[in-house]
């Protein structure tokens, strides 16, 4: 059966004390919103809606390049309201699922219960048991304990809301039941607002099974309203991937002090110390070390390798029994071959660095092609950038790079030659061939340092 999944995206999150629409703050790097999007994406046969209001072209945006159908809730006049905007797209004969933008873990295993139950001709209801229920719809059941209604929490008397079990608000439905009961709703309430949970008096009324099931944790289906909530749900995601990560076999330092905002995909044995990121797409294989206060980006990182402290790669490939750090930075384009080592104060931009070559500290290499075994000393600079356009530097296999050298590309040096120190190199150097670039060295005899004038 088709399933078309509503996503509502048009609260304006006023107590987020924010320019950015509430479903665009991000969880664990990634724009609450697109989370539940990838989730709803992982059910089979479904299409997906999304009811824009507030910082609707913002929001817009994010779905641009996704298949999505879009709707506008022009006015937010409750969740009931908001549903309605998007009915008209959603097919008769299939099942609607309803989501929420800011109510981001929720997990593709719950959607596939509740929509069995909806494909069952049933009202499929997401309902938790919280210790307090301050501010949520109470599920009111009757004595054989069938749910019957949901009472928003303004509208409770005190008896329901002494009630602990409440309406997440997430639910599938099938259309036909939705077509029905939508244009039935009334805003007489405390809110002045279209309340999509009023259906479930419409489904108690006209003899339709409102099966009720839970989540596996609170957190699945918690709502963010403030930048409070925001950070709890970002911290208990944080551990769910410290878990994650330790049951695959890495070693934290300390658990609690650790953010993957993206994937990160580890082989056996790797340790990862305190305060370390890692963003986008990241592989760590077996027996690699993340030294403390490392940012990680879009990089894959091979067998035994180091990752010294307050080291930034982003954007690059590292292979086997690399070192790199302290303090590196390894920008987009990178290549490291086995055995490489990046010292402290390096940075390394779009180069090949071949295998056993080393850049010590202090340096800047970008739009090199480096061979192997080489050395380049500590300041040695290529001087990629012209001010209009980038050249590339050349460096053979075996050759030795004074310190404080620059290299101005386009140049090539030759296999085992070597570059004195302090040159600044503009031609090519032969195999095996010692250039010298730097002004003559000259000595004036009876000179006398300056002395300070009396005032």
């Amino acid at each position: 059966m088709h399933t078309d999944v509503v996503i509502l995206a048009a609260g304006q999150g006023s107590r987020m004390k924010s320019a950015l629409p509430k479903v665009m703050h991000p969880i664990a790097g990634k724009p609450m919103l697109q989370h539940v999007i990838d989730t709803a994406n992982k059910l089979e046969n479904s299409k997906l809606h999304v009811v824009v209001g507030h910082g609707a072209e913002h929001v817009q945006k994010q779905l641009d390049t996704q298949a999505i159908s879009v709707a506008l809730q022009a006015q937010q006049l409750g969740t009931g309201h908001a549903v309605a905007q998007a009915l008209p797209k959603c097919q008769k004969e299939g099942v609607v699922v309803i989501l929420y933008g800011d109510v981001p873990l929720i997990q593709a295993t719950t959607l596939q219960s509740l929509l069995q139950q909806a494909h069952q001709g049933h009202l499929g209801l997401l309902t938790v048991e919280l210790q307090d229920p301050t501010g949520y719809g109470r599920i009111v059941r009757n004595d054989v304990r069938d749910v019957v209604a949901i009472i928003e929490h303004k509208d409770a008397t005190e008896e329901q809301r002494e009630i602990c079990e409440v309406n997440t608000g997430i639910m599938a439905v099938p259309c036909e039941l939705l077509n029905s009961w939508l244009p039935k709703l009334s805003s007489e309430n405390a809110q002045g607002e279209y309340y999509l949970t009023d259906i479930i008096a419409m489904a108690a009324e006209e003899g339709v099974r409102i099966s009720a099931i839970q989540p596996e944790t609170e957190q699945e289906v918690q709502g963010v309203n403030n930048r409070q909530q925001l950070a709890e749900l970002e911290r208990w995601y944080q551990s769910q991937e410290a878990q994650r990560l330790m049951t695959a076999g890495v070693t934290l330092y300390d658990p609690a002090r650790i953010d993957v905002r993206g994937k990160l995909t580890v082989g056996q044995d790797v340790v990862i110390d305190i305060n370390c990121v890692f963003e986008g797409d990241v592989t760590l294989a077996d027996g690699v070390t993340i030294g403390p206060h490392c940012v990680i980006r879009n990089t894959s990182i091979q067998t035994g390798s180091c990752i010294e402290a307050h080291s930034l790669i982003d954007g690059a490939n590292i292979g086997v029994d690399a070192v790199i750090g302290p303090f590196a930075r390894i920008r987009p384009g990178t290549e490291l071959a086995n055995s490489t080592k990046i010292g402290n104060f390096v940075e390394i931009k779009k180069a090949v660095i071949g295998q056993g070559s080393k850049v010590n500290h202090l340096s800047y290499i970008g739009d090199a092609l480096i061979g192997e075994n080489s050395n380049i000393g500590a300041g040695t600079i290529t001087c990629n950038y012209d001010g209009v356009n980038k050249s590339q530097t050349e460096i053979g296999d075996g050759a030795f790079i004074g310190s404080n050298t620059a290299l101005v590309a386009p140049v090539k040096v030759g296999h085992q030659a070597t570059i004195a120190a302090g040159s600044t190199i503009t031609k090519d150097t032969p195999d095996g061939q010692l250039a010298v670039a730097r002004a003559q060295q000259k000595l004036v005899s009876h000179w006398k340092r300056p002395t300070k004038r009396q005032s």
